[in-house]
């Protein structure tokens, strides 16, 4: 495709339905912890919710990559947008005629997160049609920052929604914005001519050659592993803040600074969305992943609010650094036809992390609890700093491999002269 002149402005467009379909899934999903904490009194029922409405996005994103390269990309988001806001209307159906039970809950997110599973791999891979290289960091500190958009805005709107009224308008409110996005995108499609697919290949064929695109150069698979570790860091910090926090003050503090904490993403999000990263992406990922582990260990020292919400807000400032630098680093090594096939197994092995994050952190901290006697928030206190020593051990490791440095932009083109 032509990017010889400009198209930000179509992303920006693309980029707000985005924004807007981010934060009324937050409404949504945390409406639905609420209502269903209320009517059961179970957090295993709110586990069990919010495992069905990750694991189909991970299970599905290779093959919806597959599909990114063989069909019109806009399309796949647009089918994917607006079929994900069937399963948000069942749910609301459900209460309309007295109230949802677990299960009727649990089948209308699973439906949506289906659906969704097709947005991410085409929506990262349209980003890279449409931008050229120059524009690609600015990008990537705007998805990230339309991503935080669910943990900063949309608990905040819906704890006031929910004040005045129950959950069925926040639901009524999602379902609007999965219409707004689908709009967004159909002007996005309509002013740019889809790309030539090749679709001769089988499906296995095309998944083989997106696990080539991603492994013929050592660096970029170490990365996607690094990313991998990065979300299996970031799920424990996540996991374990609560009960940190919870074993010496109450909700509304814990409330309070998981808001500051998460303030951290909204700055160096913003950052980079004005500035953007221009060279040394690889020294900037490995002193984003050193900072983000000290400060992460540092969280875990000390049983302070006014401490660990500094060092929280610290740990999120840093991780954007990284997400933006890896989002570059994969993007510009890997050849543009295999874009969507890719992403979606980048997205698949990276998101592998908070999966043994939600599966362990949490055992091994009673582990230690139980163990040593010192409590559960120490216990997970415990489990968090030694987490963060692992990940600035993971960081000054990461620099040594020559082969990540060789994907450098300055470095290939050296090789290349």
């Amino acid at each position: 495709m032509e990017k010889s002149k400009s198209n930000y402005g179509k992303f920006l467009l693309l980029w707000s339905g985005e924004l807007i379909s981010s934060v009324g899934g937050g409404l949504t999903s945390f409406g639905l912890g609420v209502y269903v904490f209320r009517e059961t009194g179970s957090a295993a029922g709110m586990a069990l919710v919010s495992l069905l409405a990750f694991l189909p996005t991970l299970l599905l994103s290779v093959p919806a990559g597959v599909l990114a390269d063989r069909y019109d990309r806009r399309f796949l988001m647009m089918l994917g947008d607006g079929l994900s806001g069937l399963g948000i209307l069942f749910i609301l159906i459900c209460m309309l005629n007295g109230g949802a039970s677990l299960a009727q809950i649990c089948i209308g997110v699973f439906v949506s997160s289906v659906f969704s599973a097709l947005l991410e791999p085409s929506y990262r891979a349209t980003v890279t049609d449409i931008l050229s290289k120059e524009e690609y960091s600015k990008a990537s500190g705007m998805v990230s920052l339309a991503g935080s958009a669910r943990y900063l805005l949309s608990p905040l709107i819906a704890g006031l929604l929910l004040a005045v009224y129950d959950i069925r308008l926040l639901l009524v409110i999602d379902i609007c914005t999965f219409i707004i996005t689908v709009i967004t995108t159909g002007i996005v499609k309509h002013g740019l001519a889809a790309k030539p697919v090749e679709t001769s290949d089988s499906f296995v064929k095309s998944f083989k050659d997106g696990w080539n695109a991603i492994t013929e150069k050592k660096g970029l698979f170490v990365i996607i592993i690094v990313s991998s570790v990065m979300t299996c860091f970031m799920g424990t910090f996540q996991i374990l803040a609560e009960p940190m926090i919870l074993d010496f003050a109450d909700s509304r503090t814990l409330g309070i600074a998981e808001t500051i904490c998460a303030c951290g993403m909204l700055v160096s999000g913003l950052y980079l969305g004005v500035r953007g990263i221009k060279k040394n992406y690889v020294k900037t990922l490995c002193l984003a992943l050193l900072f983000a582990g000290v400060f992460m260990s540092l969280f875990g020292i000390k049983e302070n609010v006014f401490m660990m919400s500094t060092f929280g807000f610290m740990f999120f400032m840093a991780l954007p650094f990284a997400n933006n630098c890896l989002d570059y680093l994969a993007r510009t090594n890997i050849p543009e036809e295999k874009q969507g096939r890719a992403w979606g197994l980048i997205g698949f092995l990276s998101q592998i992390g908070y999966v043994a994050a939600y599966g362990f952190s949490g055992l091994v901290s009673d582990f230690v609890a139980a163990k040593t006697g010192i409590g559960v928030g120490r216990g997970a206190a415990w489990v968090v700093i030694v987490s963060g020593v692992l990940l600035v051990v993971t960081s000054v490791a990461l620099y040594t491999f020559k082969s990540v440095r060789a994907l450098e932009p300055e470095v290939k083109n050296e090789y290349a002269s």
